[in-house]
């Protein structure tokens, strides 16, 4: 009887040891897909389709809102593997990004490359199947873009961050013509507040990773004397600009609440920027990063709830 628990342990061993490689694996093909960028790509989403039925007097459809949002998941995630398969060097030489599966090596580049392939290729057709071939060429648009604009010139010039921002912004699009088919300037006023906000955000992100972009080669700000500047008209101006988007409301009775609200909530977040400019710390970019992915799903809740 003694010798029963050792000998269920040392056949159970190999048994433990698959399960945890097998979710390691998952793990790390999940990482692939950067859920924490997919959930507001999600939620822009979302909102593109809720405002789409309603600016097009349709009805509001969940299957129609499951297939947009799975569609775009599947581009959205196709998008970020294909871009770590693309960076792997250059991330493995960044504290940040150094162990994400394929900077790391924990991940063969061609299983990476196959993954992002067979996502990108299968949320396009789902799109185009299930929603509207527009939203799966936005989708499709997003991600060329992204990979072969935006990624290459990182490494190039600073003004990959004003590249970066055109398919940055483009879910809510997505997700507007999948609801509705088409585009108006309701929709295009929806681009212009996520195009905007996308500056300080990532001004946020590039000044408290400052070090680790310029070990690995990248030109997310100019160097030396230039940076500053560059990091101040590149937070200010879009924040400035944001303060009258965060109060664009269309005509209902509970537009003066959403106006109200959006304009407190557009002036706090220039609060923050305005801190971090002239103080230009670490603190400071953390919390006009919090700041940031604050006013936006506030803002666009605002927008879907006093609609």
């Amino acid at each position: 009887m003694s010798g029963e628990p050792f000998v269920t342990t040392i056949a159970a061993g190999p048994v433990v040891g698959r399960h945890f490689r097998a979710s390691s694996l998952l793990a790390d093909y999940w990482a692939l897909t950067k859920p924490e960028v997919n959930f507001l790509i999600l939620i822009t989403a979302f909102v593109g389709f809720y405002l789409g039925c309603a600016n097009a007097g349709q009805q509001f459809s969940l299957l129609g809102l499951f297939n947009a949002l799975l569609g775009t998941l599947l581009v959205a995630s196709g998008t970020a593997t294909l871009n770590q398969y693309i960076e792997r060097k250059s991330d493995a030489q960044m504290r940040r990004t150094a162990r994400r599966p394929a900077a790391a090596g924990r991940l063969k580049p061609h299983a990476v490359l196959a993954f992002g392939i067979v996502l990108s290729v299968a949320g396009s057709i789902y799109l185009a199947v299930g929603a509207s071939v527009l939203a799966s060429l936005l989708a499709l648009l997003t991600l060329l873009s992204y990979l072969f604009l935006y990624t290459p010139l990182k490494r190039r010039t600073p003004l990959c961050v004003l590249v970066g921002a055109f398919p940055g912004a483009m879910p809510p699009l997505i997700g507007w013509t999948a609801a509705s088919g088409r585009l108006n300037t309701e929709a295009w006023l929806l681009y212009a507040l996520l195009f905007l906000w996308q500056f300080p955000h990532f001004m946020a992100i590039a000044w408290m990773y400052r070090e680790d972009y310029d070990r690995a080669g990248y030109s997310m700000l100019p160097k030396e004397h230039a940076r500053v500047f560059f990091v101040i008209l590149q937070t200010m101006l879009p924040l400035l600009s944001l303060v009258p988007f965060s109060m664009v409301q269309v005509a209902t009775r509970h537009a003066a609440v959403s106006y109200w609200a959006g304009l407190l909530l557009g002036l706090g977040f220039l609060y923050f920027g305005v801190r971090f400019v002239l103080q230009r710390s670490r603190g400071a970019a953390r919390r006009l990063l919090a700041a940031s992915i604050v006013y936006l799903p506030v803002l666009l809740l605002l927008r879907v709830t006093f609609r």
